[in-house]
C-alpha cells in the first residue's frame, strides 16, 4: 500500500540518527534547555566577561566593604576593597577550567579501570574492583587535602587531587556497561572475526558504553566546582589565582559583617551546579532509552 502525503511527512521527520534523535528528546525537557541555557551564559562570562570588564581582581578599587552598587560598582567590593564583579568574572574562568580539568582527569581514570575490569573480568577485575573499593572508601575530602599539603596549593595539584579521588563511580558504570555489552552478539561475531582486544575496547565496546558515562562526566563537572570550592574555604588553594570558592575562603570571616561577599560567589557555584546537575538529568533522560517513553 501507497504511503499517504501523512505518512511521508512524519517519515522525514523522524530522527535519522542516535544522536539527533537524543538532541530531540533533550530539547523538549524545558528543565534541560534552561540549565543549558544558563551554563552557557556562565561560560559566556566567564570566557568573555574579562575581556569586557577589564582590570585586575587583585586591584583595590575602593573603600573595603562597599555594598553594591556604592560609587559604581555593581557588586561592591570585599574586605580589601577590590571589585567583586571582577573578581567573579575572573572566578568563574577558573572554576569551570578547574571543574572541566578535573572531570576529564575523573572520566580518563575511570574509563580506564573500569573497561580492563569488565572486559577482561577474573583476575584483572579482581584487582582493579578492589582498588577501586579503597579509593571509594577513603574519605574524599581529606585524602584531596593530605595531596594539596603534600604537593602544594598549585592550581595544577588541586585539579589532580580532585580528579583522582573522584574516578570510582565512573569506574563502575564503565565496568557495568562493558559486562552488558562484551555479552552481545555483535561483539563475540566481532571477536570471532579477529579483531584485537583493544579494538574491541576501544572501538566497538566503549562507544556503545558512552552514554551513561556522558551523564556522569558532566554531573562530575558540577562536582568538581563544590569540591575545588571547599578546598578553597579551608584554605587549600593557589592563593593568587582568583577562583569562587578561593572568593568565599579569603572573606569567610566577615560573613556575618558584610555577608554579600560570600553570598553571591556562593549564588554563583549553586546557579552553576544546578544548572549542570539540570542538564545532566535531561542528558540521561535523552541517551537513556529507557527513560525516553516517561
Amino acid at each position: 500500500m501507497s504511503e499517504t502525503p501523512l505518512d511521508l511527512q512524519e517519515e522525514l521527520l523522524k530522527p535519522s540518527h542516535p544522536f539527533k534523535e537524543a538532541w530531540v528528546m533533550f530539547r523538549g525537557n524545558h528543565a534541560a534547555m534552561f540549565g543549558l541555557i544558563v551554563l552557557l551564559i556562565v561560560i559566556f562570562a566567564g570566557v568573555f566577561g574579562p575581556v569586557i570588564y577589564q582590570g585586575d581582581p587583585f586591584d583595590m578599587v575602593w573603600a573595603p566593604f562597599s555594598p553594591p552598587g556604592e560609587e559604581g560598582y555593581l557588586l561592591g567590593t570585599d574586605y580589601l576593597g577590590r571589585d567583586l564583579l571582577l573578581m567573579i568574572l575572573h572566578g568563574a574562568r577558573v572554576s569551570i577550567a578547574i571543574g572541566l580539568a578535573a572531570a576529564f582527569l575523573t572520566v580518563v581514570i575511570g574509563i580506564t579501570v573500569g573497561a580492563l575490569a569488565g572486559f577482561y573480568k577474573g583476575w584483572v577485575e579482581e584487582v582493579l574492583m578492589r582498588i577501586t573499593e579503597f579509593f571509594q572508601v577513603l574519605p574524599t575530602l581529606l585524602f584531596s587535602m593530605v595531596i594539596v599539603a603534600l604537593f602544594g596549593a598549585s592550581l595544577p595539584i588541586v585539579t589532580f587531587a580532585i580528579g583522582v579521588v573522584s574516578w570510582p563511580p565512573v569506574a563502575r558504570i564503565t565496568r557495568t556497561e562493558f559486562l552488558r555489552i562484551r555479552e552481545l552478539e555483535y561483539v563475540t561475531a566481532a571477536r570471532a572475526s579477529g579483531v584485537s582486544n583493544w579494538k574491541l575496547i576501544g572501538r566497538v565496546i566503549l562507544p556503545n558504553a558512552l552514554p551513561p558515562i556522558i551523564v556522569q562526566a558532566a554531573l562530575m563537572v558540577g562536582s568538581a566546582i563544590l569540591f575545588e570550592a571547599g578546598l578553597s574555604f579551608l584554605g587549600l588553594t593557589d592563593p593568587n589565582i582568583v577562583s569562587w570558592g578561593q572568593i568565599i575562603g579569603s572573606n569567610r570571616q566577615y560573613i556575618l559583617d558584610s555577608s554579600y561577599i560570600v553570598t553571591i560567589p556562593g549564588l554563583a557555584i549553586f546557579i552553576t551546579v544546578l544548572a549542570i546537575s539540570l542538564v545532566g538529568d535531561g542528558l540521561n533522560d535523552a541517551l537513556n532509552p529507557k527513560l525516553r517513553k516517561r
